[in-house]
């Protein structure tokens, strides 16, 4: 198309033709519409265009049929894909300016735990992010596929990312990104966005982070930017796995404990090893109430179950909610309606990832 650049093309189109095909779970169908999004504002896309856009889909379904595009005849490839256009544009007017969709190259790849990969990426263009939170993220191994992830790091001078991925059993992309994706191969990468762990909320507010599994990775960051600008602020971080073999990332987690002695607190939580000491059995969440003191604001990333958990028991304590940040978890339909029907003000537009309006939350999340 005249109107996009070649080297973007590509990613508008997978990532059109998978929103068309209603592929994917809620949180990658999410994260796609997030992209399409971003470029339909970025490079001024207008409903007119949609003609032409339907028809080159529907002339590629028609010039290279294969299991991609599945059974469904040209004219349901067209409909679908005017539907999933008119949703862009609705939503592209919600999520307004930011970052844009851009390349990175894989830098570095480690393995620090079965199952887990550690990928360092260099963006083509700087991205422009707060720690805390996430993007979507697609290797063309899966056009069109995105995943959310969040940095692990507090933007660096050098511009490199790193992103921490667990190989969900089953899973289309994040084994690829773990077992097959190397050094030297390509990742693109969509806007940030927030997911509900913005550290501004807390204001000067002391910290109680809450880490599982690689919800890790985003509280890591928020504790470099604490680091980068301190000002007094104590933080307590709680990380928790079921064994110590499952806490990947052991050394990180000792190095900072070891650099920022005078104002981080780090806590382990093995919720399933008899052998360690017993001062650090129990799951992460019961942990942080052990250690909660009064006025800090909490922050909970993890699993599912862990979110879940939280939502639970933490208004049971007594902890004022505006103190509560639970990461988004993207379990829930794609609530398209809500999305679309909402207009951008300046009190209280909806989020432009998640399409939550702020009182749909419920603490945080």
């Amino acid at each position: 198309m005249r109107f996009l650049p070649l080297q973007l093309a590509p990613i508008f189109f997978s990532t059109l033709r998978e929103s068309v095909a209603g592929r994917g779970d809620p949180a990658a169908r999410r994260a796609g519409l997030a992209v399409l999004a971003r470029m339909y504002r970025r490079f001024g896309l207008q409903s007119y265009h949609d003609t032409c856009i339907a028809a080159a889909m529907v002339d590629t379904v028609r010039r290279f049929p294969d299991d991609r595009w599945g059974q469904a005849p040209a004219g349901a490839w067209e409909r679908g894909c005017r539907r999933a256009l008119r949703l862009a544009d609705r939503a592209a007017g919600v999520v307004g300016e930011g970052p844009q969709v851009t390349v990175g190259e894989v830098e570095a790849r480690e393995s620090p735990s079965d199952g887990v990969a550690v990928l360092t990426v260099r963006p083509m263009r700087r991205l422009r992010y707060l720690p805390g939170q996430a993007l979507p993220v697609c290797t063309p191994r899966r056009p069109g596929q995105w995943r959310w992830l969040s940095p692990a790091n507090a933007p660096r001078p050098d511009g490199t990312v790193d992103f921490h991925v667990r190989a969900v059993s089953g899973g289309r992309v994040s084994p690829l990104l773990v077992q097959r994706v190397t050094a030297g191969e390509t990742l693109w990468l969509g806007p940030p966005c927030d997911v509900g762990l913005s550290l501004a909320a807390a204001g000067d507010a002391d910290l109680l982070l809450v880490a599982g599994g690689t919800g890790w990775a985003p509280l890591r960051a928020m504790v470099d930017q604490v680091a980068a600008a301190p000002g007094g602020r104590r933080v307590t971080l709680v990380v928790g796995a079921r064994t110590v073999l499952d806490l990947y990332d052991a050394v990180a987690v000792d190095r900072l404990a070891h650099t920022h002695p005078d104002w981080l607190t780090v806590v382990l939580a093995f919720s399933a090893d008899p052998h360690v000491d017993p001062a650090v059995q129990g799951d992460a969440l019961s942990l942080a109430l052990y250690h909660y003191r009064q006025g800090q604001a909490i922050y909970v990333c993890g699993p599912t179950p862990l979110i879940a958990a939280a939502r639970r028991r933490l208004p049971l304590t007594g902890i004022p909610a505006g103190d509560v940040h639970l990461a988004t978890t993207f379990d829930r339909a794609l609530d398209t309606t809500r999305w679309t029907n909402q207009h951008p003000d300046t009190t209280g537009r909806p989020d432009p990832c998640t399409g939550d309006h702020p009182s749909d939350r419920s603490w945080g999340s």
